[in-house]
């Protein structure tokens, strides 16, 4: 018998959970840039606790395991922030990544009355822009990131499609 991912909000006890499943998925992402002091390779644990504290974080688990993860804020033009999305390495490409996304943005929408979501992404993370276009978002700009990788920004508007198919 097979168990269900069930995506639910996190708590304080997640944060160790959260950043080691970061620190996991995170590795590719830096192989791919060259780059092992990416923002989410550096984060600290109190970073992350303040994170659940004052955001919305969303984490997925199967059992008791957390395996998926993303983080949501307002800015301070009342436009909802994606950030943070991670999905445990054996999990990936199954949706996962997608309805944490959903989960990311329903939630802005709902607690916290977003009316666009702006996210980014590496220019060379072909797998995160795809995911990010079959779920609405267009690119906007591009900006270099503290840790030296060019950033693609995307975003749409809150009343966008959540999810289309790809062809």
């Amino acid at each position: 018998m097979g168990m269900s991912v069930i995506i639910s909000a996190a708590t304080a006890q997640d944060a160790e959970e959260i950043l080691k499943l970061q620190y996991l998925c995170f590795q590719t992402e830096a192989e791919l840039y060259g780059n092992y002091r990416i923002d989410p390779l550096v984060q600290t644990l109190d970073s992350v606790r303040a994170e659940i504290a004052t955001n919305l974080v969303f984490v997925a688990r199967l059992g008791d395991e957390v395996v998926g993860s993303v983080r949501g804020s307002i800015d301070q033009e009342g436009a909802g922030r994606i950030g943070g999305l991670c999905v445990h390495p054996r999990l990936q490409g199954h949706g996962l990544g997608a309805r944490l996304l959903r989960a990311a943005e329903s939630g802005l929408a709902d607690e916290r009355s977003a009316t666009r979501f702006r996210l980014h992404t590496g220019h060379r993370s072909e797998g995160n822009l795809r995911l990010y276009r079959r779920a609405g978002y267009a690119p906007v700009g591009n900006e270099m990131s503290q840790d030296g990788v060019r950033m693609i920004l995307l975003e749409k508007e809150a009343t966008a499609p959540v999810y289309v198919a790809s062809a």
